[in-house]
């Protein structure tokens, strides 16, 4: 089923919230799992001082212990709505909802996702964004679901139909088997209301396992701007494709044929984890919220230089630095941790659960 005139706005629009999916012990955080909470805990702390929060909990005791670290942590509780719906792992841009606005009108659109080709167990990640709009967390604001595999980290909006994505992860055969360019765009167009997808040949980080979601990459700081990771590491291992990356944004043309304004991001120091695997560390994985912006952090002497880049780009909000090496050790940082819902949609407690 698909709906006209559809929209998905820029991330730096009016927001109605933020979603969670607080790490648990049945996922596959391990020995970490308390240093991933103390990430999501300062994620809340920051975002209920500014919107509400959804956050999604595991079961019912888990909930009970995350209401417990919230209030003990000086989260603003008025702001918080807990929810259960039983979760694999924590990444809710990936799992959970897009929001597409229809004739200025909010609609939840459910993509089918799969633990990024199969890699990882999906099934009930698969269920959260059912799960919650079936208990009303959603309230009245419609449900669509699309049997196509597509996670919210693969794009990034401009707002006004344009999209960013690359053709490995968009196009990749274990997502979407026998999908060509083609059908994606009519799909993209029908769903999201892309009016236009920049298609990104290159780009890579090591430690990625999305195979090559857009928002560790290059985002989109305005409708005719680019900020990008850049690289001057030259013996990394994707250093030649975060420098083809580089080259090509510069052929990009904005809707009115113009290029964009591109904007590098340094780039952090190493980090590995315990077995020596790189892991895949990117200041371009922040996220807008209502009056601030969110901006990984990652104990890194240029932490205070990617922040500084961001003020430049967001004049108008205030630049909060998160501690997220942590989410590193799982292949995902800041943005993949969170998900951002448009104004208009209703968050509500949930109705059962």
């Amino acid at each position: 089923m698909s709906f006209p005139f559809p929209l998905l706005p820029a991330e730096r629009a009016p927001q109605s919230g933020v979603m969670l999916t607080w790490p648990h012990a049945h996922s596959d955080w391990g020995p970490r799992l308390a240093a991933a909470e103390a990430v999501f805990l300062a994620l809340a702390r920051e975002i209920a001082r500014r919107e509400p929060l959804l956050v999604v909990c595991f079961d019912a005791a888990h909930r009970d212990e995350v209401r417990r670290q919230l209030e003990a942590g000086g989260v603003e509780m008025a702001a918080v709505i807990l929810a259960v719906a039983p979760s694999n792992d924590s990444w809710a841009r990936d799992h959970g909802p897009l929001t597409v606005l229809v004739q200025g009108r909010p609609r939840l659109v459910d993509f089918r996702f799969d633990g990024w080709g199969g890699k990882y167990p999906a099934d009930l990640d698969a269920a959260v964004t059912g799960r919650l709009h079936a208990q009303g967390v959603f309230g009245a604001t419609p449900l669509e679901s699309v049997d196509l595999v597509l996670e919210g980290g693969a794009i990034d909006s401009d707002g006004q139909g344009g999209l960013l994505a690359t053709r490995r992860c968009l196009l990749s055969a274990a997502r979407n088997p026998g999908m060509d360019q083609a059908r994606m765009e009519t799909l993209l167009r029908r769903h999201l209301g892309a009016r236009r997808v920049l298609w990104l040949e290159h780009g890579a980080l090591e430690g990625d396992d999305t195979d090559g979601h857009v928002d560790m990459l290059v985002r989109f700081a305005g409708p005719d701007t680019l900020v990008y990771q850049s690289c001057d590491e030259p013996d990394y291992g994707a250093y030649a494709e975060l420098r083809a990356l580089e080259a090509e944004l510069a052929g990009l043309r904005t809707r009115k044929g113009n290029p964009y304004r591109l904007v590098a991001l340094p780039w952090p120091a190493p980090v590995h984890d315990d077995d020596g695997r790189r892991l895949p560390a990117s200041y371009a994985n922040f996220l807008p919220v209502d009056g601030a912006l969110l901006v990984p952090a990652y104990e890194d002497a240029r932490d205070g230089e990617a922040a500084a880049v961001l003020a430049g780009l967001f004049p108008d909000r205030d630049i909060v630095p998160v501690p997220c090496r942590p989410l590193l050790y799982q292949n995902g940082s800041l943005h993949c941790a969170t998900l951002q819902f448009p104004a208009g949609v209703e968050l509500r407690p949930p109705v059962t659960g």
